[in-house]
Order: C-alpha cells, then structure tokens, then sequence
C-alpha cells in the first residue's frame, strides 16, 4: 500500500531496543516538525482552503503526538534530548529542483511530506510487530495507523492540485530516488536513519 521501494532492514529494531530513550526523543521531534511542515503549509498556500483545513487538523493531531511521545519519556525517567540533524530528510530534500510555479512548490512539498509518513508508518509498522515491550508495541501500532492517514492525505493533495500524471511519475521518481537512500540507512536509533 505505501508503495515504498525498499523496505527497512528488520534488523534496525535490534537497534531501536537497545536504544528506546534516543529513538523516543528522535521521534518527538519528528512529531514536532511534522506539526511545524502543517503550520508551514498554511502560512505559504493559505488560498487553498480544503488544505489549510485539513493542516490546521493535522497541527492538532501531530502536536498531540508529539506530547504522547513526550509524556513516555517523562514516565521512562527521561527528559527530552536535544533534535539532531534528520540525515534521511536531508538527503530526500535535495530531489526536487528549487523554484517552479507556486503550484509545482506545493506539489513538490506535499510529495516530500507523503513520502515521510509513508516512511515514518512502515517504521512504526516494523516496531509494532518486533518490539519486546508489548506496551511500546501497542503504542506504535496505533500511530501506524495515523501514519498511514496522512500518507494518502498528502498524496491525494498532490493529485488533486498537479497535474495527475505528472504528479504520478514525480512520485514514482522519488521512491525510487529514496530507495537509493535508505540503501546506506537503517543503521542508527532514528525514525528514518
């Protein structure tokens, strides 16, 4: 269904387990970030009405998921580490030329950010599945699903204001051009590293 190319090497999990308070902190700010691309969106396409509807949802959605996160940290004894650079999105960024009408900048966006959840739920998928601690598990396995919503959301956006087989062979571009960079990551305690 997420249409990814590669899929992450299950061993990352082995990695994740013995590293729960780093991977939480990683994914407490992507939460934030994704809350920070929805409020983003907003302030730079505000004429398109049903999107920035649905931004100012996410924003809602994400910032609670972002205080989920938090909260387990605070219940682990932990408090929340310092953000660290994303070396996956950095690189994903680089794809898409900069400039283009306005309407080619938001598909490009909105591309990126469809294949981030993708990305981010076939992750949460992997720790639902592998993840000794049942709790945690359980915990990922429903932000999967939030995941997976916003995936096609992003997606379907993307179609709806480009250009439906331009917008189809950008986005078969950039799975294959972020399978080429998860080849070289799933090596660290990140959600997308």
């Amino acid at each position: 269904m997420l249409g990814l190319k590669l899929p992450t090497d299950p061993r990352w999990v082995n990695i994740v387990e013995k590293n729960i308070e780093d991977i939480l902190t990683d994914h407490a700010y992507c939460e934030q970030k994704a809350t920070s691309t929805a409020i983003s969106l907003i302030v730079s396409f505000p004429e398109y009405t049903d999107l920035v509807q649905e931004m100012v949802a996410l924003v809602k959605e994400e910032i609670s998921h972002f205080k989920m996160v938090h909260d387990l940290i605070l219940k682990n004894g932990w408090v929340l580490g310092r953000d660290r650079k994303d070396d996956y999105v950095i690189q994903l960024l680089k794809f898409f030329p900069k400039g283009g009408s306005r309407t080619t900048q938001l598909v490009h966006r909105l591309l990126y950010a469809a294949l981030i959840e993708a990305r981010s739920c076939e992750r949460f998928r992997l720790l639902s599945e592998q993840l000794e601690d049942k709790s945690l598990a359980e915990f990922y396995r429903k932000l999967m699903v939030s995941e997976a919503n916003h995936y096609t959301m992003f997606l379907g956006f993307a179609r709806q204001y480009g250009d439906r087989k331009e917008v189809d062979q950008k986005w078969n571009d950039l799975l294959d051009y972020e399978a080429d960079i998860m080849k070289n990551l799933s090596k660290n305690e990140t959600i997308h590293g």
